[in-house]
């Protein structure tokens, strides 16, 4: 499995983006500043934004799936249980999926963000997806919910992108980028924490 961005280069409005990499399996780390072209990579990568030039290539990957920033851009049932039916998961696995005290009956849309974080990431990392691609996957979790991601993070196979300018939860990952001046450049890998 790898992804290739080959010359890729992207416009958006007046910022530009531009990424030459090659991404192969395992946890890849995407860190730079808020507004640095994170967002941008993400939807580049999940398929909801062409290049502008260059091109990407999904080598092996059968499956993409892209986790915005915001957990509530993708509810879709009318209940908690409804919403994790609509992963096409078994309805069983709730309490692993949303966290504790998350009744089954609730509307998804009157949960905190926090509880509509680990829902809607619990019910990603459960359907296994080739390339699995989080947009600040910590956002509005508390400290207990960015451990359990980042461990659950470090046993996914195939190939992880994780983008982000919070690291601290996060197990070392394999791969690391940052993006510097509009560029995605290769980075050193830290040690786990």
């Amino acid at each position: 499995m790898e992804v290739v961005l080959d010359q890729v280069l992207c416009r958006r409005g007046r910022f530009v983006l531009r990424a030459d990499a090659r991404l192969g399996e395992g946890l890849h780390l995407v860190s730079g500043p808020v507004g640095s072209g994170k967002s941008t990579i993400a939807l580049l990568l999940g398929g909801g934004l062409s290049p502008t030039e260059g091109r990407i290539d999904l080598i092996g990957i059968r499956r993409r799936l892209l986790i915005q920033q915001f957990a509530e851009f993708h509810l879709t049932g009318r209940t908690v249980l409804e919403e994790v039916a609509s992963w096409g998961l078994d309805p069983s696995m709730l309490p692993d999926l949303a966290g504790p005290g998350v009744d089954a009956a609730s509307d998804p849309f009157r949960l905190s963000r926090g509880e509509q974080k680990r829902l809607v990431l619990g019910c990603a990392l459960a359907t296994t997806p080739d390339l699995l691609v989080l947009d600040e996957p910590f956002a509005s979790c508390d400290l207990r919910a960015k451990r359990r991601i980042g461990r659950l993070l470090t046993d996914r196979p195939g190939l992880t992108v994780v983008l982000t300018h919070d690291t601290r939860y996060l197990p070392a990952p394999d791969h690391a980028w940052t993006i510097d001046g509009g560029v995605l450049r290769s980075a050193a890998v830290a040690g786990r924490t």
